[in-house]
């Protein structure tokens, strides 16, 4: 955070913060939904309100969603994994969040992008490497594959990112695909939430594969 800091200082330095101008409004109009955007996101319609009312910065709902992932990832590696499940579906709608807020509160800013995507990452990372601890400790290197398996689910998880940066980048449409951010967030929270390791983290390892 405080690299991310002195980079923003810098940059300010160069070039002014471009922040997209647009009248504050407390609803949610077609037009302010980008293509990441879901019809379920609607429900999120009046925490987005909430806190665009109570002046939240959408940086500061970043780092919290930052922050309450690294809770689910401790909480995978500790075993406690229904919790670690709750975790990371709160730092999920928190990131669902900061994007809304940016968007109806006309805060979206270069540095507040750049904040996301890179806590996006950061997320991506510290959750795999929750499970992958989680698999070591508690099957004792039984399931050799795992590791493996959690690695190309990682590298996937950033390629999905990048490859849509960089079309956009030179141009073209990129916002097909299944397994972006979203998904896995969802996929990630709900079933250690719902299914724990039951089975013998059958469901998990469904979801790791996938």
């Amino acid at each position: 955070v405080y690299a991310l800091a002195r980079y923003r200082n810098t940059l300010a330095a160069v070039i002014p913060e471009r922040v997209i101008t647009r009248e504050p409004s407390a609803e949610l109009r077609p037009d302010q939904k980008d293509s990441d955007s879901l019809p379920a996101y609607d429900v999120l319609d009046p925490f987005t309100r909430a806190l665009v009312g109570a002046g939240v910065h959408p940086n500061v709902i970043s780092l919290v969603g930052f922050a309450a992932t690294c809770a689910g990832a401790w909480a995978l590696h500790a075993g406690a994994v229904r919790w670690g499940g709750a975790w990371v579906l709160i730092g999920g709608i928190l990131d669902i969040l900061d994007g809304r807020v940016a968007r109806v509160a006309g805060q979206r800013t270069d540095f507040g992008s750049f904040l996301d995507a890179t806590l996006d990452r950061l997320s991506d990372a510290v959750v795999f490497i929750g499970l992958l601890s989680l698999f070591v400790r508690w099957e004792a290197g039984a399931a050799g594959w795992i590791p493996y398996a959690l690695f190309a689910a990682m590298t996937g998880s950033f390629m999905v990112s990048y490859t849509r940066s960089r079309a956009e980048l030179v141009g073209l449409d990129c916002t097909v695909g299944v397994m972006q951010r979203a998904e896995r967030v969802v996929l990630l929270g709900l079933v250690p939430l719902i299914f724990g390791l039951g089975q013998t983290g059958l469901a998990l390892k469904t979801v790791i594969l996938i």
